[in-house]
């Protein structure tokens, strides 16, 4: 998939270029004030941003944060990401919220042409949003001369590769917690990898639909006949154990019941939350003999500590290993960044979403409108 690069811009001397880049980032509240709690997704944009200053161009970034859904909501400012990037990167400015204007998730042409005004080129660099036909995203590349940044493209690059040439064994880990939200992703998988390993929340309705007890477990009745399809290609691998807590039982960095080990039946009345000591060891050994591993969700709640095993098991695995390892955004880059594991895998998407949607669908139109951009 041939995407125009910044070098087909040309002499960007004097020039104003706008970055569409993917700052969403989380934040966490220190006396009052939101304060940055991981700025990954602002370090990876760096690199364009002093290549873009070198050329001569004067940048113009612009992000989302959050869901503001069409109103200027203050704790959805992008007031602390501005105070980074005047230390990270200095003569780079940065527009409001797109959200706080409804034109942006609408895709209204008046919005997008707001945006490009007295703007000369436009990069987007904004791999984890993407996958939206969103104003900032699909609106420049029409009227201004464009082009996809390094890391989307190394994004595109990569995630492509997995389906069309990955090394083999190509084993995936799929997680998470909504079976619906992944089944889309599994069965392409499933078709393109040697084994996929299912765990987290969705895995329930795996078991259920081979007929195990799943007690009071997370659970989609209407998708247990594809389940069950999946797994007559022999390619899925579910867990055989899993850790539960009594229903109602708080779960989280606070709580104190110690969690119980089950089979492949769950009691009524307990809630699966992660997988078992079992599973991590069959999980292990299928990652320990692959080329290449795609890793999308996470294994169990891994934010509380009595539940972090499994997501951990799978890290530990990838960090030690020798495979290459792709991880796919999302809970699953949290989870490898808590961990201290992020600089031991070799890559890591800063899209959760828009990795499985490219894998899933194979492009997006707004890579098709970049292919299709306004020419110099």
């Amino acid at each position: 998939m041939q995407l125009p690069t910044i070098d087909d811009l040309g002499d960007l001397r004097g020039k104003r270029v706008l970055v569409r880049v993917d700052f969403n980032v989380p934040f966490r509240e220190i006396d009052g004030q939101r304060e940055i709690a991981d700025d990954f997704r602002i370090r990876a944009a760096l690199p364009l941003f002093r290549e873009l200053q070198d050329r001569g161009a004067t940048v113009v970034a612009c992000t989302h944060v959050g869901r503001p859904k069409g109103q200027a909501v203050d704790k959805y400012s992008v007031a602390p990401i501005r105070d980074a990037l005047a230390v990270l990167a200095p003569g780079v400015e940065l527009l409001e919220n797109l959200r706080f204007s409804p034109g942006e998730e609408g895709n209204d042409p008046s919005f997008g042409a707001q945006l490009i005004e007295g703007i000369d080129a436009y990069v987007n660099e904004a791999f984890g949003a993407s996958h939206r036909e969103h104003a900032s995203i699909m609106y420049p590349p029409q009227h201004v001369p464009s082009a996809a940044g390094p890391n989307l493209i190394r994004e595109v690059e990569t995630l492509s590769g997995l389906l069309s040439h990955p090394s083999r064994p190509f084993v995936a880990v799929v997680g998470g917690a909504k079976v619906a939200d992944k089944l889309g992703i599994v069965h392409v998988l499933a078709a393109k990898a040697d084994r996929v390993l299912v765990g987290g929340g969705m895995m329930f309705t795996f078991w259920k639909a081979l007929g195990h007890r799943i007690g009071n477990s997370l659970v989609d009745d209407t998708r247990l006949d594809e389940c069950r399809a999946l797994l007559e290609t022999g390619k899925i691998l579910i867990p055989v154990d899993v850790r539960c807590l009594p229903a109602g039982a708080p779960f989280g960095a606070g709580g104190e019941v110690a969690p119980q080990v089950y089979g492949t039946d769950v009691p009524d009345g307990y809630l699966g939350l992660d997988i078992g000591p079992e599973t991590e060891l069959l999980f292990s050994r299928e990652l320990q003999s692959a080329s290449t591993v795609l890793w999308n969700g996470p294994m169990g709640v891994f934010e509380d500590p009595r539940l972090t095993s499994g997501t951990r098991a799978i890290a530990d695995t990838l960090a030690a290993g020798s495979m290459f390892s792709v991880i796919g955004g999302g809970d699953s880059a949290a989870a490898v960044a808590h961990y201290h594991l992020a600089d031991q895998m070799n890559f890591i998407s800063t899209g959760g979403g828009a990795s499985l949607e490219l894998l899933e669908f194979g492009d997006f139109p707004s890579l098709r409108a970049l292919r299709d951009r306004k020419v110099l």
